[in-house]
């Protein structure tokens, strides 16, 4: 009687049925997957449709999906401006060698506390975790960078905030996992130093957590806004978030214009916040795709394992 069961739940192709009650959990499941991918696409549809739409139609709220007199304006606006081309620039250089310091460092600490042979790695990393729970706060890390005489120089966004220590502790949980000490073992015996071992053998390893490292430091480092406005003071330094924000704040003050000319300069400036938006994320957006395979991988695996 259960064979026959078992023989009439299975379809003619192989496939086994799905019950009702499977179906209902399935269409529920399908139900709020589109009500959380409706949540996420329409703000950015939104935004984008917003940026080439006439600077009447979003000043008066008539942009709420769709385009509407499409129009260029903004971004006409923003790449005839030379401090967006300076501070594009400067975003750049910060996010690059910024993030490529950052993911040095965080290997360069993380590695040593993964091995049980490090001598005080536990009393090390409870002084790291300590830091991670509590700060100096703003004044004393100020007076310290002012000490080192990094204010106004392109340091004071690339060292300060170098490591991230919950990026040291997923990348060190990634390592002690996936890395297995009879490899290092083997590695000594053949006279294998430890700097070659790092460099041979741990980084081909590791590109699940170097994607991770790589994202979470460029996004904040290509985001970074309020260390520039704290440490930087030439306009020629600034990155992209500080220069959009004191090109807002042009645009939207008004002067000594007449009415009319305020009104345009204001809807002009609405079109412009929405246009800088897009220009601001465009370079996330595109780094994304490319390591997201390897990135959901390795804070799988430096998260949980361990």
């Amino acid at each position: 009687m259960a064979a026959v069961q078992t023989t009439a739940s299975i379809s003619t192709r192989g496939k086994i049925r799905e019950s009702a009650g499977d179906r209902v959990f399935l269409g529920i499941t399908y139900i709020l997957l589109s009500l959380i991918l409706v949540a996420v696409l329409y703000p950015l549809i939104y935004i984008v449709s917003s940026s080439i739409s006439s600077p009447q139609a979003v000043a008066s709220g008539k942009v709420w999906l769709w385009p509407v007199d499409i129009s260029f304006a903004g971004y006409k606006t923003v790449f005839s401006n030379d401090q967006i081309l300076v501070g594009y620039g400067n975003s750049l250089f910060y996010t690059c060698c910024g993030t490529l310091i950052s993911v040095i460092l965080t290997v360069a600490i993380a590695y040593p506390l993964s091995k049980k042979t490090f001598f005080g790695r536990n009393v090390l990393m409870m002084f790291i975790t300590f830091t991670f729970l509590f700060s100096g706060g703003l004044i004393p890390t100020y007076l310290v960078v002012k000490g080192l005489h990094l204010i106004d120089t392109r340091w004071a966004l690339l060292l300060p905030n170098a490591i991230f220590v919950f990026q040291v502790i997923i990348a060190r949980t990634f390592f002690k996992a996936s890395i297995p000490e009879e490899l290092n073992d083997a590695a000594e015996i053949d006279g294998c130093s430890d700097i070659r071992f790092l460099l041979s053998v741990v980084i081909p390893l590791s590109k699940p957590i170097l994607a991770v490292l790589t994202l979470v430091y460029a996004v904040a480092q290509w985001n970074a806004f309020f260390d520039a406005l704290i440490y930087l003071k030439s306009q020629h330094l600034y990155p992209l978030q500080l220069t959009l924000r004191s090109i807002l704040i042009q645009n939207f003050s008004g002067g000594n214009m007449d009415a009319s000319e305020q009104v345009k300069r204001q809807e002009l400036a609405y079109l412009m916040k929405y246009s800088l938006i897009v220009v601001a994320s465009l370079p996330v957006l595109i780094l994304y795709p490319f390591i997201q395979r390897y990135f959901v991988q390795g804070m799988l695996i430096g998260s949980i394992k361990g």
